[in-house]
């Protein structure tokens, strides 16, 4: 059937010029236009409406003359038509497609390299485009929220069938907004594979991300800076390269530290105390005859509590150490809960459940016996890793360059080369 809210259009009219059958409805063209404002510049021919779909028959108008694509001078000297389909934006939950008649025009300018344009229609037809630009834009900003699977569930609640690869195409092609330097920088690095790391610059103030590159590079970071003036504030993590490129890049900028990096920083600096004295804290504990054993349990389960790791080593020290008192094997023990064998031989030997919970140790570096003197000119003033590097190859290290340029950052008393923590150059 053909739209029910028609008004007004005689039926010989249609049926002498139209050609459409007798007892057809019109949709009145003020009304038509409010409903599809799209198509203002253009004659509709028809308007069909069925449960599937709203198909509308359109043309252009003959007189009005085009703009060329190629030079854009106007033109009325048309050489043919064609009929573009494109689809548009649902009307009353139905998808609505247009059947457009364009004309092919001949370009009068001699000196254009086209000789023949398609003509375009303001806000209905974009070149090699299927869908209406008001179509097109909801697609774009459906894919920017819900990205490709998203996006096209989301769609498809809309009554518009796309594929998420169609969805994730359309986003791609989005130019990105002007990137305008903010007032808040924040620098951070993430890890991208393995023992890669790259950097990623975010607006403090929107929270939004600008820009990122694989690596940790102070020099790139200072570049950045220069090219995008007007950080006041940069936050960053506790890394001395970040702070070097900050300082490189914008000097004026304040640089502080967000509270997850201070927290972070101070938790990790006080379990590597706690670690490196374990064996003396327990001597600063009261004898077990002056503490009241209730204090000293509630002591102890808040310990075990502390992190979901500690609790799994309490659990596993507690049911190895209670299979192997009755005399059973490893092997048996390491069938019965599940684990390998050496796991149980480790949870067997250990005294106390926190020692199966320190760190291993670290391996030798070949970077050691230099430290001496990798820190001797550090404080110099040479911070130049590729000259510190040429320096240590002249006394007989034949390590890797990057070892160097990590080394170089951590003062001696910190942890070794090649393990640097973030907890170790916290900004003062």
């Amino acid at each position: 059937m053909f739209y029910p809210h028609a008004e007004v259009v005689a039926e010989t009219y249609v049926r002498n010029y139209v050609g459409v059958p007798t007892g057809s409805l019109w949709l009145c063209s003020v009304e038509l236009v409010s409903l599809l404002p799209q198509l203002a510049n253009v004659l509709v021919v028809s308007v069909g409406v069925s449960d599937a779909v709203v198909v509308v028959q359109a043309r252009t108008r003959s007189a009005d003359p085009a703009e060329c694509t190629g030079c854009g001078q106007l033109s009325d000297w048309c050489h043919s038509r064609y009929a573009r389909r494109l689809a548009d934006v649902t009307l009353a939950g139905r998808p609505v497609r247009i059947d457009l008649s364009v004309r092919r025009l001949y370009c009068e300018n001699v000196t254009c390299p086209k000789v023949t344009f398609a003509e375009q229609i303001t806000g209905l037809t974009t070149r090699y485009q299927r869908r209406t630009p008001q179509l097109q834009r909801l697609v774009e900003d459906v894919g920017v929220v819900l990205a490709g699977r998203g996006g096209a569930r989301m769609l498809r609640i809309l009554n518009i069938r796309l594929s998420r690869c169609t969805v994730l195409s359309q986003l791609m092609r989005v130019p990105l907004p002007l990137l305008v330097a903010p007032r808040v920088l924040g620098v951070d690095d993430f890890a991208l594979y393995g023992d890669t790391y790259g950097t990623l610059l975010v607006d403090a103030t929107t929270r939004l991300p600008l820009t990122l590159w694989e690596g940790r590079d102070a020099d790139q970071l200072s570049r950045w800076l220069r090219e995008h003036p007007g950080v006041e504030v940069a936050c960053r993590d506790g890394s001395l390269t970040y702070r070097q490129g900050i300082a490189g890049g914008a000097p004026d900028a304040v640089q502080v530290s967000d509270r997850f990096h201070l927290w972070q920083g101070l938790s990790r600096r006080v379990q590597d105390i706690a670690s490196a004295h374990r064996g003396c804290l327990p001597a600063a504990l009261p004898p077990a005859g002056e503490s009241d054993p209730a204090l000293a349990e509630e002591t102890a389960g808040n310990t075990a509590a502390d992190s979901r790791a500690a609790r799994h080593a309490r659990r596993l020290f507690e049911a190895v150490q209670a299979l192997t008192r009755t005399g059973r094997s490893h092997s048996s023990v390491a069938r019965e809960l599940g684990l390998d064998r050496r796991t149980v031989g480790k949870y067997a030997r250990a005294r106390t459940w926190q020692e199966v919970m320190r760190r291993p140790p670290r391996k030798p570096s070949t970077l050691d016996p230099y430290l001496d003197y990798l820190q001797q000119r550090w404080d110099e003033g040479q911070h130049s890793a590729k000259i510190l590097h040429e320096e240590l190859q002249a006394k007989g290290y034949l390590g890797h360059y990057q070892r160097v340029k990590i080394g170089r950052r951590t003062p001696q008393a910190g942890p070794a080369p090649g393990r640097t923590t973030r907890a170790a150059a916290l900004p003062t």
